[in-house]
């Protein structure tokens, strides 16, 4: 992927941590329309890269693009702002807010703060205003479209962890995102339920984001994936179909003496 094209494209990104190299190099891409994962154990480095690229970790060398603008320097609020929404291995969301305020609220503010086209400032005000009307609109669809209206006035912090992990999911979404990163959004779910998110996410990168998706279970990934990429020691080892991929890791059967 050159400069320019769509998509996310990470470029030999090092992280260090007290003197631990936790990034060594590490290359990435993600296609729009595309569910990527990442896999590899805890100490490979997936999170590490996700934080990167939604800029909660400054790397010491290495190049980020999303759609050609390099987000190297940009702060995490302006990433958002630029089209990348995250879920966390552990949900966060607002614990007094009811699920549906939860998800309004992240609305309201893709409403306020997302560019905008417009001939001038009056227009892009009134483009503002109306995305602001429709904040709960937009709320209600995605609580339905998740499965969880029945939680919706119930206080965040009081709902079941599976069912806290679809409400920041809902909040990702409520972005529009161009680039959704999800770590371990399976976690805490019951098997219905993954198999709901498994369609769902096929869904929506249908609708055209590329979908980043961070997995320590290659089994996970086999039937929601497009691409894959195999992290081990900071470093991407393996990349391209999950079944290529889960060839790489299947042991080689030891050579016979004498052959």
């Amino acid at each position: 992927m050159r400069d320019g094209e769509p998509g996310l494209r990470v470029c030999g990104v090092t992280v260090r941590r007290r003197g631990v190299t936790v990034l060594d190099g590490a290359d990435l891409t993600a296609q729009p329309a595309t569910v990527t994962g990442l896999v590899g154990p805890d100490d490979a480095g997936a999170a590490a890269l996700a934080d990167v690229v939604c800029g909660l970790l400054r790397p010491a060398c290495g190049s980020v693009h999303l759609d050609g603008a390099d987000l190297v320097r940009r702060a995490p609020r302006l990433r958002g702002r630029r089209g990348v929404a995250r879920t966390f291995r552990r949900p966060e969301v607002f614990r007094g807010l009811t699920v549906r305020e939860n998800v309004l609220v992240a609305a309201q503010a893709h409403a306020l703060t997302r560019e905008v086209p417009g001939r001038s400032r009056r227009d892009r005000r009134r483009i503002r205003r109306a995305a602001l009307r429709e904040a709960g609109t937009v709320a209600d669809a995605l609580l339905e479209r998740l499965g969880i209206t029945a939680y919706a006035a119930r206080r965040a912090g009081r709902v079941p962890p599976g069912v806290a992990r679809l409400v920041e999911l809902a909040r990702a979404l409520a972005a529009d995102p161009r680039l959704l990163v999800l770590d371990e959004p399976s976690a805490g779910l019951s098997v219905p339920q993954t198999r709901a998110l498994e369609v769902l996410l096929r869904e929506v990168a249908a609708e055209g984001p590329a979908v980043l998706l961070i997995e320590r279970d290659l089994e996970l990934m086999m039937g929601v994936c497009d691409r894959l990429h195999l992290m081990r020691a900071g470093r991407v080892v393996a990349s391209g179909s999950p079944f290529e991929v889960r060839e790489t890791c299947r042991p080689r059967p030891a050579p016979v003496a004498g052959r």
